[in-house]
């Protein structure tokens, strides 16, 4: 449906005809020094042909007028209403793709595959849920590097995720740099509103700031840290001498992911194989939930450039017809009787 964004300016469509009517007419030009009759019949501008040419004038004005009054209007077309969620929560993702991340102690599709290659899939699930939220990507390992910064397409971020290599950022782990430079891009979202999810398998081996230090920072900007523990705790490993079961999560520092979560009103979770992994990320749904409410908005499109460009146009033709040179009419004569 096409509506007017400024109705009101409507009001200025009888200002011309008021104007008309109520001020004094023009003075009238004085007669001209010499009459020559023959003038007319040269040039062929009988009364009646002026007359038809200031109505056609006026009526011309007239049209001009309306349609920039229509264009000042600002008359628009409306689409169909269009859902959008309201923007919700803050999160960021914290993956470990230290080389630990390599072990290949889970199963998915039915195969062995390292942690890496599940929590790509189960996260990539997880990012794609989260409509109306932001959501940023932090990956970490030796150092820790801001692979995309908070944004509302989720599927770009899905993608970079899918695209994380083992060992991308460094074979070792740095748990307090991953959690500061989250917090460096979270630290502006409202009290309440921001959140990091990490994970990791390991314990902080490596950066610059200890992981205790960063939660406090955490904490003093209301950021929440829900810390994921991934990997198999029993593996049985055959070698020369037989088979032996193995821990292959004995470097998962559980008691700092701990702190780091209840430091800041978080949570921790231990994801032993996939199917805990989903697990995990449907309950921090439960707990950071998505935004169900939406906003209704109609698309518009405007057409004040319509009418505006008419006018110009119309008003163009009008003043190359008035400097354009009419040609003398030439009257046709009856011949003279003899």
């Amino acid at each position: 449906m096409i509506r007017l964004a400024w109705p009101w300016l409507l009001v200025a469509l009888p200002l011309p005809w008021l104007a008309w009517r109520l001020l004094p007419p023009a003075p009238a030009v004085s007669p001209p020094a010499l009459f020559a009759p023959f003038v007319l019949a040269v040039f062929g501008d009988r009364p009646t042909t002026a007359a038809r040419r200031r109505r056609w004038t006026r009526v011309l004005a007239a049209l001009v007028w309306l349609l920039l009054v229509m264009a000042a209007a600002r008359p628009q077309w409306l689409g169909e209403p269009v859902e959008l969620p309201q923007t919700g929560r803050s999160l960021m993702l914290a993956v470990d793709a230290s080389g630990s991340m390599e072990i290949p102690d889970l199963d998915l599709s039915g195969s062995e595959a390292n942690r890496l290659a599940v929590v790509k899939e189960v996260a990539g699930e997880f990012i794609r849920r989260r409509v109306g939220d932001r959501i940023g990507l932090v990956i970490f390992g030796s150092q820790a590097y801001l692979q995309a910064p908070l944004t509302l397409d989720r599927t770009t971020v899905a993608n970079l995720l899918a695209e994380t290599e083992i060992g991308i950022a460094g074979k070792e782990t740095a748990i307090g740099d991953a959690i500061g430079l989250a917090v460096k891009r979270l630290k502006e979202v409202p009290q309440g509103k921001a959140a990091l999810v990490l994970l990791t398998d390991g314990a902080n081996t490596a950066g610059l700031v200890p992981p205790k230090q960063a939660a406090d920072l955490a904490a003093q900007a209301g950021i929440r840290i829900y810390t994921i523990g991934v990997g198999a705790d029993r593996v049985v490993v055959r070698g020369f001498l037989g088979s032996r079961v193995v821990n292959p999560s004995a470097d998962l520092d559980e008691e700092t992911l701990e702190y780091l979560a209840s430091a800041t009103g978080g949570r921790f979770f231990r994801a032993k194989d996939k199917e805990g992994l989903a697990e995990v990320y449907r309950r921090i749904d439960e707990l950071e939930p998505v935004a169900t409410e939406s906003l209704v908005v109609r698309p518009r499109t405007d057409l004040f450039v319509w009418p505006l460009a008419a006018a110009l146009t119309l008003s163009a033709l009008r003043a190359a017809a008035a400097l354009w040179p009419r040609r003398p009419r030439r009257e046709a004569h009856a011949p003279s009787a003899a």
